[in-house]
């Protein structure tokens, strides 16, 4: 999933920024990197690289991957894990902007 359009003002603040590599990632997730690099290879989240050429993951994908964790922990293959997600949130748009055309024609 793409990063979100809007920043704040500092990377602190920001749920984009990449401030996480691939094993303080895992580490929090309370997985492996392996696990990581395939929600990549299924273009789920796609982190970010350092100069280096190292991933480097934002807090709004680490809260993705914590959402396929959950599905594959309740026995959910990764590959439709990930398509799950995406779905998610394709209908959480639709509502959003079926709710934007709702309040602009009352």
């Amino acid at each position: 999933m793409p990063p979100r359009s809007t920043r704040p003002a500092t990377p602190l603040d920001d749920d984009d920024y990449p401030a996480y590599t691939m094993g303080r990632a895992a580490d929090m997730l309370g997985t492996t990197p392996a696990f990581l690099r395939a929600l990549g290879e299924h273009r789920l989240i796609t982190p970010l690289r350092s100069e280096g050429g190292h991933r480097r993951y934002s807090r709004y994908q680490l809260r993705i991957a914590a959402r396929a964790r959950e599905l594959v922990d309740a026995g959910t293959a990764v590959e439709a894990a990930c398509r799950i997600i995406v779905l998610e949130d394709q209908l959480e748009e639709a509502q959003r902007i079926n709710e934007q055309l709702r309040t602009q024609t009352n």
